[in-house]
């Protein structure tokens, strides 16, 4: 049965239920799939050989990752070079066609430049627009860049750009890495 971990950082929870919505869609098809916080894998370490897939995916803040998730793939890359892999970014920039693609994605072209890791395989994920979850200095930050890429910007809303099907497919999608490794 193949095995699927699914790593990934998350700071308001978002980054979170998509993990947990690719693990869904894996555990659908009777293959296995476990989710790990960054933090927990980091502090508890990770039991690399049960996984025949290793997927990891961080939001964008502020139009960068936090440090954690290069300061990981720096001390992991060998671990996760040496598995089929994939790495998936969450933004709300993705929420427009053009930079839902990794090609016009530039969080995503920025990743592939920072990382000492070159994933396999890449995924772009739109995020969430949450502003009553956030705090002033956050609701500020993002007003200011959703104003400069016309999204929207009122302290009340509430929009979730992220395509469910799509992080299930994505989910589903993972599983063909490792029998491509195989074949």
């Amino acid at each position: 049965m193949t095995s699927v971990l699914v790593l990934y950082m998350s700071q308001g929870g978002h980054t979170a239920r998509i993990a947990r919505r690719i693990c869904e869609s894996i555990e659908r098809t009777g293959a296995k799939a476990d989710m790990m916080n960054l933090v927990e894998a980091t502090k508890e370490g990770v039991d690399w050989a049960r996984y025949d897939v290793v997927a990891f995916g961080a939001p964008v803040y502020y139009g960068t990752y936090q440090k954690p998730v290069f300061e990981f793939i720096e001390d992991h890359k060998a671990e996760l070079a040496a598995k089929p892999n994939s790495f998936f970014n969450v933004s709300v920039v993705a929420r427009t066609p053009e930079k839902a693609t990794v090609e016009g994605n530039r969080y995503m072209q920025k990743f592939l430049e920072l990382s000492p890791w070159k994933p396999r395989d890449l995924k772009v994920i739109a995020g969430k627009v949450d502003y009553p979850s956030w705090g002033w200095l956050d609701t500020i930050m993002i007003q200011m860049i959703m104003k400069f890429t016309n999204g929207p910007t009122d302290r009340k809303t509430v929009i979730d750009y992220t395509d469910w099907d799509d992080v299930a497919e994505y989910g589903r999608h993972l599983l063909t890495l490792a029998n491509q490794a195989q074949a």
